[in-house]
């Protein structure tokens, strides 16, 4: 019996990330959603409560009130939300190890970009990761931070140099994945750090009898708000790596800053949205940029990079081409892979015949010559010369059927 246990250890991992997420995302949502739609409490409400709203779900109708600060006397059963938070970092950070830092190679090292040993990768991704918290949490607690508009956009441009730096040293994947890593931590260290300590010293003051401070309530309010705002961006951080014309694009770093700016939109709009407040405005912005966005892929695509099918005279022989797939291809994908980092081909996908490679022209111009990422970590070296040489021959079997 075979057991590939690094599959199946990354599946396990990969699937309680996403549990554990929605489960985060989701209380997170709700809760920004309650907010937003509290109303004046009825004549006789408890004192301190600044707001209520009734609800109604799966056949029953729900009353919540919310306390400007905490109630008079502490509840006997108080639910707290943090595991979700903390389970979802806890098994993104392990993922991470699993698939980017374990297979560092593979998945995060660029030798074309700078000569990175393995460990010194990972070194510097964990080193990224804990900057950009100290770095947040640094201008969250200065003036700065007072200034939500302010503060926002200074964490943008610093999430904007930083995806920037990444791509100029890391594989494409693996940068964009550490830009995402970043923002995670800065989400579930705002809960860790300051959220629910800060709910703990409200609840001891409670208990002493004692009048909480509502400073501690307002900087939970704070790093809340902004992990509201963070939230999407990391969403698309995560299945970024299903569309090579984004991370693999020339001006990559350039796209996730647009598209984390769309995120913030649409997560705005929503906000907006559950206060009543009516802006058809912003959701015909978000439509023209992802489609500015989407429009500028295709017009930059091939910026900086050499001619993919057109430079290539005459036509290329399919025993080029099977000549090539054995060379850096097979390995991997085949029924029976020699890479030792594989047991079975990756995402199925087998180049072992003239009739597979044939089936997966469309996906071997989207992976190796447009976008320039397979083999993984170019360890065989395929040259421009040889991807030029498939962008051709897949360019004419498009065009005659072949």
């Amino acid at each position: 019996m075979e057991l590939d246990i690094a599959a199946w250890l990354g599946l396990g991992v990969r699937w309680l990330h996403m549990i554990a997420g929605i489960a985060w995302i989701g209380a997170s949502f709700y809760f920004v959603w309650l907010d937003n739609h509290l109303r004046p409490t009825a004549k006789g409400g408890a004192d301190g409560v600044t707001g209520e709203v009734w609800s109604v779900h799966g056949g029953g109708f729900y009353h919540k009130q919310k306390y400007a600060v905490a109630p008079a006397h502490m509840p006997d059963d108080l639910h707290w939300f943090k595991w979700e938070a903390y389970t979802t970092w806890l098994s993104g950070m392990a993922l991470l190890g699993i698939v980017y830092y374990w297979g560092a190679d593979l998945f995060l090292v660029d030798s074309a970009k700078a000569a990175l040993s393995p460990v010194q990768a990972v070194l510097l991704g964990l080193g990224v990761i804990a900057g950009g918290w100290l770095v947040y949490d640094g201008l969250c607690r200065s003036p700065l931070g007072r200034n939500g508009r302010l503060f926002g956009a200074l964490w943008f441009l610093v999430l904007v140099a930083l995806s920037y730096g990444l791509v100029q040293v890391f594989n494409d994947r693996g940068a964009f994945i550490h830009v995402g890593a970043v923002i995670g931590t800065a989400m579930v260290a705002n809960v860790f750090f300051v959220i629910i300590p800060n709910q703990k010293k409200v609840v001891a003051a409670l208990e002493r009898g004692e009048e909480p401070d509502p400073a501690l309530g307002a900087a939970g309010k704070q790093r809340s708000l902004h992990n509201n705002y963070m939230t999407l961006p990391v969403l698309f951080i995560m299945i970024s790596n299903h569309y090579p014309m984004v991370f693999s694009h020339p001006y990559n770093w350039l796209l996730l800053a647009a598209i984390g700016v769309l995120g913030v939109m649409i997560r705005h709009f929503f906000n907006l949205r559950h206060r009543e407040v009516s802006a058809p405005g912003l959701v015909f912005a978000s439509i023209g940029l992802f489609i500015i966005i989407a429009m500028f892929t295709a017009q930059t695509r091939s910026a900086g990079r050499p001619d993919m099918a057109g430079g290539v005279a005459g036509a290329v022989p399919f025993t080029e081409v099977r000549a090539i797939m054995e060379t850096h291809c097979t390995s991997c994908h085949a029924t029976n892979p020699r890479h030792p980092a594989f047991t079975e081909a990756p995402g199925g996908v087998r180049l072992d015949s003239p009739a597979l490679i044939r089936q997966y022209a469309p996906k071997i111009e989207q992976q190796a010559v447009l976008a320039n990422i397979m083999p993984l970590g170019n360890e065989t070296g395929m040259t421009d010369g040889e991807r030029a040489r498939l962008g051709k021959w897949i360019a004419d079997h498009r065009k005659d059927g072949s």
